[in-house]
């Protein structure tokens, strides 16, 4: 018996930023560090096309993260007259600019919890606010509030997917089914088996 049953996987990508700070072995060594393993991984340029799909899964995204960007510029006093799905369109288009500035690493992440354990290792949205620990908080100081300034998409190094839907619908747009590979660990028989007595032989 094991513990496959909460297996998952969820889709991560390193972003330009991340890769031009040669940050990639320093990630790829800690969700090694925790056991879990990859499914795939490719060094890409991102197309525009698949960039705007990725960020629109939620067909929902735009007019969500404009509400957002609005809230946020007049808690701080700055009256906006655009619409949230304006706002969310130009958020949107800053991200393209971004996510297409040069090559990304993207890779299909598996294990058990996976999801939720590599939020937490990533860290939130915002690096001023992610906790030291997790990989924006150590690597990276921007905010929402220079990101805005200089009307450009926050640079936090990193996506993860929000929920195991998502991480099917992403996976899907940056991967073909021939590009993910089912293999074995020697390390998965420590992590998921429940029975290890037979270490000695």
């Amino acid at each position: 018996m094991s513990n496959k049953q909460f297996i998952e996987r969820t889709l991560v990508i390193l972003k330009p930023d991340a890769v031009q700070r040669s940050l990639v072995g320093e990630t790829i060594k800690r969700f090694e560090n925790l056991g879990l393993k990859f499914a795939g991984i490719k060094l890409a340029l991102a197309k525009k096309e698949d960039v705007r799909m990725h960020y629109t899964v939620d067909p929902d995204w735009i007019k969500i993260t404009g509400e957002k960007a609005k809230k946020a510029k007049e808690k701080q006093g700055i009256n906006v007259s655009e619409s949230a799905e304006e706002i969310g369109e130009r958020v949107l288009e800053s991200l393209i600019k971004f996510m297409t500035a040069g090559p990304v690493v993207v890779m299909v992440i598996e294990g058990a919890h996976a999801v939720p354990l590599v939020r937490k290792i990533v860290g939130s949205t915002e690096p001023l606010s992610s906790d030291v620990g997790t990989i924006r908080g150590d690597y990276v100081f921007d905010s929402y509030e220079m990101a805005d300034t200089n009307n450009r998409a926050i640079r936090n190094l990193i996506h993860a997917s929000s929920d195991i839907e998502s991480a099917k619908k992403e996976i899907n747009i940056w991967f073909d089914e021939n590009e993910l590979l089912n293999y074995s660990t020697a390390q998965e028989r420590f992590i998921y088996d429940i029975d290890i007595k037979n270490i000695l032989q």
